[in-house]
């Protein structure tokens, strides 16, 4: 199965939930989710989900000054953000648990 199609369904609720505790940069938040087992995600699909959320109201951002570098724009959840991750996130949870049923059901199940 091509994982490339798979993070594209579920990287805007990866991305969210990310943030969920701790606020980020780009790079960082790409780190925290391979870090987290999506090896496979791409630089530009979290900065173009990170420019996408924000433009959808469901984060904010604010600049960081650095002494090493350019500064760096966070990311953070705010109200409306907080929301979409409950959502999305027990439909995720519906979800895999249809799957689950499916795969034990033929004997399948990891």
């Amino acid at each position: 199965m091509d994982t490339t199609q798979l993070l594209k369904g579920v990287l805007d609720l990866a991305v969210l939930a990310v943030l969920r505790h701790e606020d980020g940069y780009g790079y960082d938040i790409l780190r925290r989710l391979r870090e987290a087992g999506l090896e496979e995600v791409g630089d530009a699909s979290v900065y173009g989900t990170l420019r996408r959320l924000f433009a959808a109201g469901l984060l904010t951002t604010y600049v960081v000054p650095s002494e090493s570098g350019p500064h760096r724009k966070y990311y953070s959840l705010n109200a409306a953000g907080r929301d979409q991750l409950t959502r999305s996130g027990k439909l995720w949870r519906s979800f895999a648990t249809t799957m689950d049923a499916l795969l034990d059901e033929r004997g399948m199940a990891a």
